[in-house]
Parts: structure tokens; C-alpha cells; sequence
């Protein structure tokens, strides 16, 4: 597959769809969750997408796409993007089989890691991340103190444990199947799913565990059972208080495992002081490059892209009059 042959009706969705301005008089963040978002693209796009050189681009191209979508339809006031870092996190060091169960990457995926990297930079978009911490304390950690500036956030995954992270100034949208379908969740909407309030996550991983991470939970407590407990004792910890008050199936387990569940419950957290700081000036979308985004759409041979970057700098007002039409023509005549 040619980078031509990518699916038309995908490429006119994520071009032509637009959100009517907020009401609000706060600024607005996107954050997005670059690993996350890297892995659903990755996914999402066929694998034989190549360019004529041979170069495996379908992450690339799938994460760019949702990149140039994400700034197109929220208009965001400022935009950053959180990494995960290859050393070993303080969660790893509390317990050796936390994510030790999942595959290696796929070899085709690798180089596609920098070649994403020389996107963001391009578009000017600061990269937010941390030795020791995961990608998702990075986020938690800025959402916070973004608020503390009296801006809203809103964080793009593909990872629902950034969930517990909903308030009234925060947003998730998750993609869910591929990269195409969005699930907006805000606290309404996190409570419509499981029964309780976001930052009562943790709480429920203690007793469920999350098989994604190797988070162990409570052997024999099902989804349905914790998310009654902890909608009526509201943490882990008042349901270790009351376990006279509970069945005595659960009792036991509880009982059994209770030093367990504490610990599911540290790993699910996600940690709200990261050692970064937010600079919102840093942030803005006015920093894209254009001639860079240009440059490394030519080379990648992004092609089906450029009408939406194009349309993403009138927007952000970086193109000057009659570039645009000279821009695109030149990519007319190359696939010619």
C-alpha cells in the first residue's frame, strides 16, 4: 500500500470536521498521550502503508492524522505532548511485574518512534516527560497545574487510566477503535460508566486490579461487586473498615488480600507532582514551523495531508497570501 491509497472517506472526516468555539472565557490545553495515541495508530493503519522508498510510516501517518484533527477541531490555546520514558518507573521498582507481561514492540513500529518526534517538533509542540514517572503522571501533573493558571485541559489517549484524572476543568477523550472513534469522558461521564466519582479509580483498581498493567487487585472481586463497594464506602481503605458490614465471600478475599489491594491501588494512582513545569507560552500553536511540517510531509510523502495542515495554518494565521495554492500545486506535480 502507497500512501495515496489510504482510505478517501478517513482523510475528508478528519479534514472537514470543525467545533464550534467554547462559551467559556478559560483557555483551553490539549495534551496529548504520545505513546498511547502512537500505539492505537499504529493499529489503526495498515502496516503495509510504506513510503517509495520503503519506509514503514502507518504509525506515523495514523498519528499525525489524529495530531492535525485534534488541533483542527478543538482550536486549542495552547497543545503539548507527554512521553513515556524507556527507564524504569518508581512503580516498577514497588513491584517487579508491573507491565511485565506485555509483548516487545514489533520491529516495524521502532524507527517510527523518531520519525514522530521530528513531527512534534516541527509543529513547534513541547514535549513533556520524566525519568522515573510514566507518561500519565506527566499529564496528571500538568492538568493540575494548568488549572492553578485557570486553564481547562483536555487530554487525548488511548489509555482509560487517565480517567481518574476528570474534573470539572479536565477532559478525556480516549480513541477507542483505531483512531477514528473518540469517546469523550467527563464527570458525568466517568460516573455513567462505573458508578462513582473519577478520582475513586484507583480505589476500584485496589479490588479489580488492571490486567493491562499486571495490577493483581483482589483474586474473586469482580467489576460489578467493586464498583458497589466503593460507591458506597467511597475508598479501599473504608472498605477494609467495614468488612464486617460485607458478604462473607468478600469478606474473606478482602481479609485475605488487603495488603494486596493497597498496593494495586498505589500503582493504579497516578501521581499529580512530576518534577515538570508548565510553560503555556511554550505552548502556544503559533510556534508551528511551517516550512519544517512541509518539509517532512514532502519527505514522508504525506501528500493526502497537506489541504488539512494548510487549512491548519490559515487558521493559526502562519501561511501568507497565494502560498497556500503554490504549496499544494507542488504537491500536485510531484504525484504527477
Amino acid at each position: 500500500m502507497t500512501i495515496n491509497q489510504i482510505n478517501d472517506q478517513e482523510t475528508e472526516e478528519l479534514s472537514g470536521e470543525r467545533l464550534d468555539s467554547s462559551n467559556t472565557t478559560r483557555k483551553k490545553l490539549v495534551l496529548i498521550d504520545g505513546h498511547a495515541i502512537i500505539h492505537r495508530a499504529f493499529h489503526a493503519v495498515p502496516e503495509t502503508l510504506t513510503t517509495s522508498k520503503g519506509e514503514n510510516v502507518n504509525a506515523t501517518f495514523g498519528f499525525t492524522s489524529m495530531l492535525i484533527k485534534a488541533l483542527l477541531e478543538e482550536k486549542p490555546d495552547y497543545i503539548a505532548m507527554t512521553f513515556d520514558r524507556p527507564s524504569p518507573t518508581f512503580r516498577h521498582e514497588q513491584f517487579t511485574e508491573y507491565k511485565a507481561h506485555r509483548p516487545t514492540l514489533p520491529d516495524n513500529i521502532r524507527p517510527q518512534f523518531a520519525r514522530i518526534h521530528e513531527v512534534v517538533e516541527a509543529f513547534g509542540i513541547p514535549i513533556y516527560e520524566k525519568d522515573g514517572f510514566e507518561a500519565d503522571d506527566v499529564l496528571g501533573t500538568l492538568s493540575v497545574q494548568a488549572n492553578q493558571q485557570g486553564v481547562d485541559t483536555i487530554i487525548y489517549t488511548g489509555d482509560m487510566d487517565t480517567l481518574q484524572l476528570v474534573n470539572e476543568h479536565v477532559v478525556v477523550k480516549v480513541a477507542k477503535r483505531g483512531i477514528s472513534e473518540i469517546t469523550e469522558y467527563d464527570e458525568e461521564g466517568v460516573k455513567a460508566r462505573y458508578g462513582f466519582e473519577p478520582d475513586k479509580l484507583p480505589d476500584y483498581k485496589g479490588l479489580v486490579g488492571d490486567k493491562s498493567d499486571n495490577i493483581p487487585g483482589v483474586p474473586g472481586i469482580g467489576e460489578k461487586t467493586a464498583s458497589k463497594l466503593i460507591a458506597e464506602y467511597g475508598s479501599l481503605e473504608n472498605v477494609l473498615t467495614h468488612l464486617d458490614e460485607i458478604k462473607p465471600k468478600e469478606q474473606k478475599l478482602l481479609r485475605e488480600y488487603s495488603e494486596q489491594a493497597k498496593q494495586s491501588k498505589f500503582l493504579a494512582t497516578i501521581v499529580l507532582d512530576v518534577p515538570v513545569q508548565l510553560d503555556l507560552e511554550a505552548c502556544r500553536p503559533e510556534h508551528m514551523n511551517r516550512d519544517k511540517v512541509l518539509a517532512i510531509f514532502r519527505e514522508l510523502e504525506f501528500r493526502t495531508m497537506v489541504e488539512k495542515v494548510l487549512s491548519l495554518f490559515r487558521q493559526l494565521g502562519i501561511p501568507s497570501a497565494g502560498e497556500d495554492s503554490e504549496t499544494s500545486n507542488g504537491y500536485e506535480r510531484e504525484r504527477a
